[in-house]
């Protein structure tokens, strides 16, 4: 490592791979002329180039739209393994011969692959006609025809010394050097947490990728049932998901044997018939035991499928190996689906939305408040909704609160899902923007302060109301759940990981407190300075150290930083060249 910070940045690439069997997908985008990707474009701004309190004023898509546009662009798409070797112009040419082709780029993992899309579903049709199942010599193939194909040369000799290999660049999150390299020579904080967004947030490739591979499993789920649909949640929509994150999706089957109006007439009415089990879980429980087993037996390029059906959300877990993603698949969970909506509306009422909760989530994973494992630990989900609802507090608030959006809805946004209302306005463009113009560095700061002297022994987190209420039972935090509000969703979390956050939040705010005396000039930018201080092991070295001189608890000892803080009485720490270093002892 180039510095023993730098190491404690390791986990940040690293953060949403849950096991390493296998590696992450690396883009090439090789877009098309005409594609139609463009107005989802976001890698291609410029670091720190949304200006705080300057919003776009264009017209916004709904959250209904941009899903539709997706699944629609993914039906036409295929994803091919191609050689390692190969043409990509006569790639494109025998591939037209089936039609326009609209967009396409390629990608690595395990081998080079390209994701093509054309520009009618009849291209598709086209392709499979063309296509033979492999035949075998020692083993026996399964005749599944899915959009997945496999490309082989005719003559490799021949072909491949006429062009050189297609080169694939990588489009993961930046190595630890390289993010430490980037935080230190941003010119703010607030371009620190612009960068820090534009490196991790998921690329227009990458957005693809996932949809098509919902697709892909979608034509497995349809053949057992036909006009189902495979819609993709969380992370991979919600526009706060980084790259390397899962793709969690679930089965809808809501829409199957729906009564269609315009047919219903006569005296009689058809009903399909159909297999009674008990209850709903059970029914969920057999459709997701075939869809695992059709996965497993069936699904290519799918491994490592894991039935958890008694779980209190069934689901069926496994690697899709052609795109790297880990895959949770679900049915009918239609509540995380319309949470996905919300953290959309939120992330696009305002750019320091985003900014600002990826680099919280940064922040805790690089000091173990998060982790991939299940436990006792804070999750991404919490530390989103705690960003919203610090936001909803400012004055003027960030964000409006889900009780103010329910007031905004019209008729066609009612949303009753199991009983619990899910109403807000879905229409962005009826939402009248903020007049707040506070400024990233400042937001990150008092986002610390705020939550390091919250009353979490009385007080719960619920941004439907955006206030602080009291809490309904003992749990150590209690965040409320959006739309189940008699749930907590950080039920998980115990009383010595919440003190965790709190310690490290109050020392991160003391940390940019310091700052505020002592800013790094542009030629000093390889010493750590604010996001990139706040990233570093500084604090967890400092609070170990401490405690082994005095013993002292760190909440004991971070109040009396605080209080420092207050009476103005703690000296700037310098070098001998007169450089800043940073200090956490008292």
């Amino acid at each position: 490592m180039a510095a023993c910070g730098v190491g404690r940045l390791t986990c940040l690439s690293l953060c949403a791979q849950r096991n390493a069997r296998f590696q992450r997908p690396a883009f090439r985008p090789l877009s098309s002329p005409g594609t139609v990707a463009a107005a989802f474009r976001r890698e291609e701004l410029p670091s720190g180039s949304a200006e705080t309190g300057s919003e776009d004023r264009s017209p916004k898509k709904r959250f209904t739209e941009v899903q539709k546009e997706r699944r629609e662009q993914a039906q036409r798409t295929v994803l091919i393994h191609c050689p390692n070797k190969i043409s990509e112009k006569k790639f494109l040419k025998y591939l037209s011969q089936h039609g326009p082709i609209n967009n396409h780029f390629f990608y690595e993992s395990f081998g080079l692959y390209a994701v093509v899309e054309f520009c009618q579903k009849e291209s598709i049709h086209s392709l499979k006609n063309g296509t033979h199942t492999p035949s075998m010599v020692t083993e026996a193939a399964i005749p599944f025809r899915s959009r997945f194909f496999n490309l082989k040369l005719k003559n490799p000799s021949n072909q491949t010394s006429e062009q050189p290999c297609i080169q694939s660049s990588n489009q993961l999150p930046p190595s630890s050097k390289k993010l430490f390299e980037l935080l230190c020579n941003a010119e703010s904080i607030d371009d620190q947490l612009n960068t820090l967004l534009k490196e991790f947030q998921l690329t227009e490739e990458n957005t693809r990728l996932r949809y098509l591979t919902c697709s892909l499993i979608e034509d497995i789920a349809a053949a057992y049932f036909p006009d189902c649909t495979v819609r993709a949640f969380g992370s991979s929509v919600n526009t706060f998901g980084k790259l390397g994150c899962d793709l969690d999706m679930f089965l809808d089957l809501d829409e199957i044997g729906k009564l269609s109006t315009h047919k219903n007439i006569g005296n009689f009415l058809v009903e399909f018939q159909v297999k009674n089990v008990p209850s709903e879980r059970i029914a969920t429980q057999k459709i997701l035991s075939v869809i695992g087993e059709c996965l497993d037996h069936f699904g290519p390029s799918c491994v490592g499928v894991q039935k958890i059906l008694n779980a209190r959300c069934p689901l069926v877990r496994f690697s899709h190996q052609a795109s790297g993603f880990q895959c949770d698949l679900t049915t009918n969970n239609r509540i995380a689906l319309k949470s996905s909506e919300l953290l959309y509306i939120y992330g696009a009422l305002d750019s320091r939305v985003r900014a600002l909760v990826f680099s919280v989530r940064c922040w805790a994973r690089a000091h173990s408040l998060t982790t991939s494992i299940p436990g006792a630990w804070i999750t991404n989900f919490s530390l989103t909704m705690m960003v919203i609802f610090f936001l909803q507090q400012r004055s003027p608030p960030i964000l409006p609160t889900l009780d103010s959006l329910k007031t905004l809805a019209d008729a066609e946004d009612k949303c009753i899902i199991e009983g619990n209302n899910c109403t807000f306005i879905r229409d962005l463009n009826k939402i009248k923007p903020s007049e707040n113009t506070e400024t990233l560095e400042l937001l990150l700061k008092e986002f610390f302060e705020y939550f390091g002297n919250f009353a979490f022994n009385k007080n719960s987190i619920n941004i439907r109301q955006g206030r602080e209420q009291n809490k309904p039972d003992s749990s150590p935090l209690h965040i409320q759940n959006p739309f189940e509000t008699s749930l907590n969703i950080s039920k998980n979390v115990s009383q010595s990981q919440l003190q965790k956050f709190v310690d490290l939040a109050r020392e991160s705010a003391w940390i940019l407190q310091e700052e505020d005396k002592d800013r790094p000039s542009p030629s000093s930018s390889n010493q750590p300075w604010g996001l990139a201080a706040l990233l570093l092991s500084s604090v967890t070295n400092s609070k170990s150290l401490a405690k082994k001189k005095n013993k002292r608890p760190a909440s004991e000892r971070i109040r009396s930083l605080l209080d420092s803080i207050k009476s103005n009485s703690t000296e700037n720490a310098t070098t001998a060249n007169g450089k800043r270093t940073i200090s956490t002892h008292t």
